[in-house]
């Protein structure tokens, strides 16, 4: 049983190494962490915490809220590995969501914060910069495989205002990057050989790993219970597509865009490379505004572009080592 006297924290998807980096962190800060995913979870997490394996949309997560009852829940765990079947995806990301959300009402958690993700805006041509946390979510139209990452973000966001007792922080981070993150962008970089679509160079935004700690750390802060709602979160600056891959070293090859589904269908054959969803990401702009964020939080981003970039494909340490310890 927890310390009552301590924060007692629960984070889903303590599997993957995004969790566990946050869990470092506030396990320093003196927290009880409880870590669950539906994923095993064999290795060592490098911090004490008592982990569980268990589906978020199952009797299990419930018997967890009520032996822990944690003060903060950090939903961290939205799948996103397209290769899983769509049911189940679907079952994990909005059932399950669901599920930790009533949970959080039901055992008086007193701040939930969900991860979500900027692909919900989809890229598209029409795409102003830099897009709000208001506008039109233009994903699903295109790409049904991002059906359940939207459902589960529109969840979240009415969740926000339906139940003020649970104070709530919707978060939509852009391409999250850095040494120890496993997603498909981050993979992409790190790969030898990337296709570049042929006519099309569109500004991108990342989110080094440490920034995304940092900022998670603030928008999950007990202390800020007035600050709630949905927050874009992005790094320092833009930069085109060519130049980020440019900056990855190894070898770019030219594909024409009627070509680069089949092309990135041949290269997943060898090596990791990008869901077709991203393909438009690729062609088109999806820049959003960290306004928001920065301005209740007080959060600014400590990495650049570049230097996330550089971090991804090993070429450099991590920009704020020391800050965040390794998981």
């Amino acid at each position: 049983m927890s310390d009552p006297k301590k924060t007692t924290t629960l984070i889903t998807g303590i599997a993957g190494s995004l969790a566990r980096l946050v869990g470092r962190r506030l396990c320093d800060a003196g927290h009880d962490i409880v870590g669950v995913d539906y994923r095993p979870v064999t290795a060592d997490p490098g911090f004490p915490a008592t982990l569980y394996r268990a589906n978020y949309n199952k009797t299990r997560i419930e018997d967890i809220f009520r032996r822990h009852h944690p003060d903060l829940v950090l939903h961290l765990g939205r799948v996103g590995n397209l290769k899983m079947r769509t049911g189940k995806r679907f079952d994990l990301n909005v059932v399950g969501s669901s599920k930790v959300m009533s949970l959080c009402r039901k055992y008086q958690v007193k701040r939930l914060l969900v991860l979500s993700t900027f692909h919900i805006y989809g890229a598209h041509p029409h795409n102003h910069t830099p897009i709000y946390e208001d506008e039109p979510l233009r994903a699903g139209t295109g790409f049904p495989q991002l059906g359940d990452a939207i459902q589960l973000d529109n969840q979240a966001v009415m969740w926000v205002y339906r139940h003020p007792e649970v104070k709530t922080v919707v978060l939509r981070p852009c391409n999250v990057v850095g040494p120890q993150i496993k997603n498909a962008i981050s993979s992409f970089l790190r790969q030898e050989v990337k296709p570049l679509m042929m006519g099309f160079n569109p500004m991108v935004q990342f989110i080094h790993q440490d920034d995304l700690v940092a900022a998670i750390l603030a928008a999950a802060d007990l202390d800020r219970a007035d600050a709630v709602g949905v927050f874009n979160l992005a790094g320092k600056n833009t930069l085109p597509w060519r130049e980020a891959l440019e900056l990855c070293g190894g070898t770019l090859v030219p594909v024409p865009a009627d070509l680069a589904a089949l092309a990135l269908k041949v290269l997943r054959i060898f090596t990791p490379a990008l869901p077709p969803y991203m393909i438009n990401f690729t062609k088109y702009p999806c820049v959003i505004s960290r306004q928001a964020l920065s301005e209740t939080f007080g959060w600014e981003p400590g990495v650049g572009d570049a230097e996330a970039i550089l971090s991804t494909a090993g070429k450099l340490g991590s920009p704020l080592e020391g800050q965040v310890s390794s998981a």
